[in-house]
């Protein structure tokens, strides 16, 4: 326990108490947002991320300790297991040093190496690598000639020796990592076309980088090629450094059988090693450009899944479509549905007129004031319509386009039958939209992530990691955010900490059964949701209707009689919640460590009950930027080199970012034109969510392709 701590908190830059604080609150159940939020004297206040990337690699040591123990019983079975071995797997730092390890003693499928140590050959191969003896090769191989054996030749026992050698050059742990680590500073990717038929991947038809050097999106665009059958692709070394390490390493002696080991050497290298490592260099280029897709996916996420809510309006919501017409609903500011409709728009300019009609009569009879148009097939279109529809009303109306991402997925799944059992499949979608607009967090969290859509090649991702990766995002925005228990969804109340499906539903079913909760321990009467969840799951709850004022906010109910002595302390009682703006600055005039000890916590805990008592229950997305609003629409063909114009972020990539400046097609910022200074990656500057000032560079209108510069933009702008 103790060396894993130590590694721990020398990887993360961490204090070791603090590391051991965390396994301990994570061996003891507890979860990440709960860790988080109301430990951090324990941890010294890391935030989700922080803890989540401490729990990852703390799975990962403890799975390569798990393993080396393996490794050695499973060799010690084969009574070849040495002190010298032992130590090496002890001191191994990645399962793939492990793995090296263990090759020679895998259990393998029947091999050329395996039929000649069968033949009784295995001697002569260790004469031969030896390398002291002065007989020739032939002479050696004489004395292991027998026809009962299979071995009628000199030249047949020779053979046999060399493929055992091969393999063992092969299998050798250190030569496999020494030449791993110098293909992949050393090493080139190459690709070329597979045939002549042209592809969205000609950009690799004649393609050659530097391992070291390739990009993440490269790796995963070139794997796709490759199995759509379009790139033929290769990991290319210059096989004179690679020759040049084993013999280094083999040959050692002097004696007249050195040239017949040089050459089985470079058999070694070219059948068994070469191919090999060829397979896990290729492999962990994948693993490694997967990882970084996820973390640029969930990072895109967060903000997405952050974006402010924009509350307490009716709103209307429209799915567009050709085939089946453009789907209407309006719900009221809680999302209730008001009234739901299907117009054709594209049918014609008699539909278009009735269309509008139709759309004008549900704003008056609603007061509908924004408009959500889903971002897809004919929203161009629909665009326009509502555009038209706001000025022919005299203004008092705004839209805004919403992704629809996964909205088709929701509306067929069980959940939105459940949810709406009287609406047709199409009109779920409509509503949906509407909600993504009101509270998008609540709204998106009912979609598998991976159909959100703000990543890069995510179907090609391995789905465990992504599915692990995505749902920690949700979890960690739902908690930070919190939750009203008495009008939240079972899909929203199933990402808080402590909670899962089944908690989750019951407290809805216990909700439908019983009336709203008038206060947080009233959780405890739920079926199946016992002290520990209660304990994870009580501080991000909000109850509203609770006589308690605490309940309304995020103090834990742990912190409750702390949170009062803090009022008392300050002259203040439970019914100055809220209307106590000078808090802080008494708290801080009296000394926070002194107050934190007089009330018997941490201090960071007391900054946290402050902020909660000056402003309970207040959402962290209402001081983000307010998502743009607009009333007229612009066409890519009106666009210019030189305009300057207002966007939001849609969506980060590797290479740039994609931007939403109100003409239906995003433009691309690419990365060399977000600022001035040197990034790595976009994420370092921007966010989904983001709304950016920026100039266009270039329209392609043939190709749908807008460049925009944010680095450009006159100052003036």
């Amino acid at each position: 326990m103790e060396a894993l701590v130590q590694t721990l908190a020398r990887e993360l830059n961490q204090p070791p108490q603090y590391v051991e604080n965390v396994i301990r609150l994570l061996d003891e159940g507890n979860t990440i947002p709960f860790i988080a939020r109301y430990r951090k004297e324990l941890h010294g206040s890391m935030d989700d991320t922080a803890l989540r990337q401490l729990h990852q690699r703390l799975t990962y040591l403890r799975n390569l300790e798990q393993r080396k123990d393996e490794v050695k019983k499973a060799i010690a079975a084969l009574e070849q297991l040495t002190e010298e071995l032992a130590a090496a797997i002890d001191g191994a730092v990645t399962l793939a040093e492990v793995e090296d390890l263990y090759r020679p003693y895998k259990q393998k499928r029947r091999t050329r190496a395996t039929v000649a140590r069968e033949k009784g050959l295995e001697p002569l191969a260790k004469v031969l690598l030896a390398q002291q003896s002065q007989q020739s090769p032939e002479e050696l191989a004489a004395a292991y000639v027998d026809g009962e054996k299979g071995v009628d030749t000199v030249a047949d026992a020779l053979a046999g020796a060399q493929d055992i050698l091969a393999e063992g050059v092969s299998d050798d742990a250190s030569i496999r990592k020494e030449l791993r680590e110098l293909t992949l500073s050393r090493g080139s990717l190459v690709t070329c076309a597979a045939g002549e038929e042209d592809s969205v991947y000609r950009l690799y038809y004649d393609f050659q980088q530097k391992l070291s050097k390739l990009a993440g999106h490269q790796i995963l665009a070139i794997n796709r090629g490759e199995k759509e059958g379009f790139l033929k692709v290769s990991v290319e070394l210059d096989k004179d450094w690679a020759l040049n390490l084993i013999w280094n390493r083999v040959l050692t002696g002097t004696g007249p059988t050195v040239p017949l080991v040089r050459e089985t050497c470079r058999d070694g290298f070219e059948r068994l090693l070469w191919p090999s490592l060829e397979r896990e260099i290729r492999s962990m280029l994948t693993e490694n450009a997967c990882r970084g897709a996820i973390a640029t996916f969930a990072l895109n996420l967060r903000p997405l899944l952050l974006q402010p809510a924009v509350k307490g309006h009716v709103t209307m919501g429209l799915d567009p479509g050709y085939a089946h017409g453009c789907k209407v609903a309006v719900v009221d500011p809680t999302g209730k549905v008001l009234d739901t409709a299907v117009v054709y728009p594209t049918y014609g300019q008699r539909q278009r007129e009735e269309a509008i009609t139709r759309l004008s009569q549900l704003v008056r009879r609603h007061g509908v004031e924004h408009i959500a148009i889903g971002i897809g097939t004919a929203s161009r279109e629909t665009e326009q319509m509502a555009v038209e529809l706001i000025r022919r009303l005299g203004g008092g109306l705004a839209y805004m386009m919403v992704s629809e991402a996964g909205a088709s997925v929701y509306s067929a799944s069980r959940l939105a039958a459940e949810e709406f059992p009287d609406y047709d499949v199409n009109l779920r979608s409509a509503v949906s939209i509407a909600r993504r607009m009101q509270d998008p967090l609540a709204e998106l969290v009912k979609i598998d992530p991976k159909a959100i859509g703000v990543g890069q090649y995510q179907h090609d991702m391995p789905p465990k990691q992504l599915d692990e990766a995505l749902s920690n995002v949700v979890e960690d925005c739902v908690n930070a955010v919190g939750v009203d228990v008495n009008t939240a969804s079972a899909s929203l109340l199933a990402r808080v900490a402590g909670l899962n499906g089944t908690t989750a539903k019951n407290i809805v079913q216990y909700r439908e059964a019983n009336g709203v909760f008038t206060g947080r321990r009233q959780l405890l009467k739920v079926p199946k949701l016992g002290p520990k969840a209660f304990e994870q799951c009580a501080g991000f709850l909000r109850v509203p209707e609770s006589p308690a004022v605490l309940d309304h906010t995020g103090v834990h109910p742990e912190s409750y009689a702390a949170a009062e002595g803090l009022l008392q302390l300050c002259g203040y009682t439970l019914a100055d919640v809220g209307q106590i703006a000078l808090l802080e600055q008494k708290v801080k005039l009296l000394g926070e460590e002194k107050v934190a000890a007089q009330l018997g916590i941490g201090v960071p805990t007391l900054r946290d009950v402050v902020k909660e008592l000056v402003k309970p229950g207040r959402d962290i997305r209402d001081d983000l930027p307010a998502p743009i609003l607009r009333t007229d629409v612009l066409d890519i063909k009106d666009l210019a080199p030189g305009m300057v114009l207002t966007g939001t972020v849609r969506n980060v990539v590797d290479f740039g970012a994609f931007v939403d400046i109100g003409v239906h097609q995003d433009g691309l910022v690419h990365i060399s034109q977000i600022c001035d200074r040197f990034i790595k990656h976009p994420s370092q500057m921007l966010s989904v969510g983001d709304v950016v000032k920026v100039v266009v560079l270039e329209v392609d209108e043939k190709k749908h392709r807008i460049s925009l510069s944010m680095r450009q933009v006159p100052k003036e702008s």
